[in-house]
């Protein structure tokens, strides 16, 4: 979480000459790799959770 926390710190505070537009596509980019990590994933955890509800 510190690794999040000081990336937006020198995102949003330390870089002046940055525009809206920049962290617009920095937040489109994040956006986009968790969406295909959870899409890549998704069959799994249900699987996994699947499971885990059977056992109860």
């Amino acid at each position: 979480m510190n690794l999040l926390s000081k990336f937006l710190n020198r995102i949003f505070y330390k870089s002046k000459g940055s525009t809206l537009i920049e962290l617009a596509l920095y937040i489109a980019l994040v956006v986009i790799v968790c969406i295909t990590v959870v899409t890549a994933l998704g069959g799994k955890l249900q699987s996994v959770f699947q499971s885990i509800v059977d056992k109860l």
